[in-house]
């Protein structure tokens, strides 16, 4: 039988070149692969902090696959600004119908018999219910610690983002998070040096 060419996973490999915080100057740029990879780790994280610290019992892994494609989307739709995305409510329905036909767009793009597989990572599914707030929790993370980066090198343009995306987390109210904020987001103030001296 002869396999007709798929162009997915080279849209996926645009995700690089995607910007993200469009509209604030920033110190470092941010591409929303780089965001994914980031996302992934820390969505791998709060569920094992999750499981080995609060008893549960959810796959880390498969919280890290579905947070790599979390803004997949975004290579047709680009990155829309957080302040416009959230304006209204109008405004947010409306994205949502676009960022779903970018998710039927992109699986339309894979052989047919690819698309039930990976169809789970583009639309919610109820299996997968229990695993959405980690991601979403790690998404806001990822937000925080890009501000913090960012304020340690003196970008003032980032000082309400910082406050205001540590408030979102904290009113989670995730025991994980609470973790990951008290554990390991003192090391986005640090330098490379100042990491290396705690280490040894």
């Amino acid at each position: 039988m002869e396999q007709r060419e798929s162009n997915f996973f080279a849209y996926l490999a645009r995700m690089k070149y995607i910007a993200r915080w469009g509209l604030m100057r920033n110190t470092a740029s941010e591409n929303i692969a780089e965001h994914s990879l980031q996302v992934a780790m820390l969505a791998h994280g709060l569920v094992t902090v999750h499981n080995v610290r609060f008893g549960g019992n959810l796959s880390a892994e498969r919280a890290a696959v579905l947070a790599l494609y979390h803004d997949a989307p975004e290579t047709i739709t680009g990155d829309l600004p957080t302040p416009v995305k959230y304006a209204n409510p109008s405004i947010k329905e409306a994205y949502r119908a676009v960022e779903e036909k970018s998710c039927e767009r992109l699986l339309s793009m894979l052989p047919e018999e690819l698309r039930d597989s990976y169809c789970p990572l583009f639309f919610p599914q109820p299996e997968d219910e229990a695993l959405r707030p980690f991601v979403k929790a790690a998404d806001k993370l990822s937000a925080y610690f890009k501000c913090l980066e960012e304020a340690c090198c003196g970008n003032a343009e980032f000082k309400v983002a910082e406050q205001t995306t540590r408030a979102a987390c904290v009113k989670m109210e995730m025991p994980e998070v609470d973790y990951f904020l008290a554990c390991f987001a003192g090391g986005f103030t640090k330098t490379l040096d100042e990491m290396n001296e705690k280490e040894g």
